[in-house]
C-alpha cells in the first residue's frame, strides 16, 4: 500500500474521530443546557407562585389558589348552615382561612426549593418533552405529601392564635369534631393550590421565555 493511501486513511480516520468527539461534547453541552434550565425553570416556577401567594392577601387574590370554604372545611349540617347563610360572614371566614394558608405556605417554600436543585438530567429531559406544567408534576410527586407535613404545625398555631372572633364561634361549633383531621385536611387543601400556581407559573414560562430574560430559557424553550 502507498504512504499516500495510509496518509489518506489517517486523515479521514482522525477526521472522523474528530467528529465523533466533537457530537459527544455537544451532547454534553446539550444535556448540562436542559438540566440547568429546567432547574431554573423550577426555581422561577416556584419563586414566582410563592411571591404572589406570600403577598397581601396572596390566596384570596389568586385566580387558582383561593381557598373556599367547602373545600376547605366541609359542611357540618345544622352547626354550618346558620353560619355560612350571610354572605359578609362567609367571606370573612375565606379571608381567614387563606390568611392562614399563607402563614402555612412559609414553610413550604425552602422545602420546594431544595427539592428543585436535586432534579437529574434523566428527569429533565423527561420534564422537556412533557406539557406545560410537567415539572411541576414531577416534582410535586418527588415531594409526595412533604409540604403537608411541614404546614400542619403553623397551620395550628395560627388557628389556634387568630383574633377573628367569627372564625372563634364557627371553631366552637365545631366541637366534638377531630381538629387534627380538620386541620390536615385544611393543610392538604393548601397544598394542592400551591401545586395549582406553580403550575400556572411554569406554564405562563414556558408560554413566553423571553419575558424571563434568561438566555439558558429562551435558548432551550423558545425554540420549541
Amino acid at each position: 500500500m502507498s504512504g499516500s493511501i495510509v496518509a489518506r486513511r489517517r486523515v479521514l480516520i482522525g477526521g472522523a474521530a474528530g467528529a465523533l468527539l466533537a457530537l459527544a461534547g455537544c451532547a454534553a453541552i446539550h444535556h448540562d443546557l436542559v438540566t440547568r434550565s429546567v432547574r431554573k425553570l423550577m426555581r422561577r416556577s416556584a419563586e414566582n407562585a410563592f411571591a404572589r401567594l406570600l403577598a397581601p392577601n396572596g390566596f384570596w387574590d389568586s385566580s387558582v389558589a383561593r381557598l373556599q370554604l367547602p373545600l376547605l372545611l366541609g359542611e357540618r349540617g345544622g352547626a354550618w348552615a346558620g353560619l355560612l347563610t350571610s354572605p359578609v360572614f362567609k367571606e370573612r371566614l375565606q379571608r381567614a382561612f387563606n390568611a392562614f394558608a399563607a402563614t402555612a405556605a412559609r414553610k413550604a417554600a425552602p422545602l420546594v426549593a431544595d427539592a428543585v436543585e436535586k432534579i437529574g438530567i434523566d428527569n429533565a429531559k423527561a420534564i422537556l418533552a412533557g406539557g406545560p406544567s410537567a415539572a411541576t408534576a414531577y416534582l410535586r410527586a418527588q415531594m409526595g405529601d412533604a409540604l403537608v407535613r411541614a404546614m400542619i404545625p403553623g397551620l395550628t398555631e395560627a388557628i389556634r392564635v387568630s383574633n377573628e372572633p367569627l372564625l372563634r364561634e364557627a371553631m366552637a361549633k365545631l366541637a366534638g369534631v377531630d381538629l387534627a383531621a380538620l386541620i390536615r385536611q385544611a393543610a392538604v387543601q393548601i397544598d394542592d393550590a400551591i401545586w395549582r400556581q406553580i403550575a400556572a407559573e411554569e406554564a405562563a414560562i414556558r408560554a413566553d421565555p423571553a419575558a424571563t430574560h434568561d438566555p439558558d430559557l429562551i435558548e432551550l424553550f423558545g425554540r420549541r
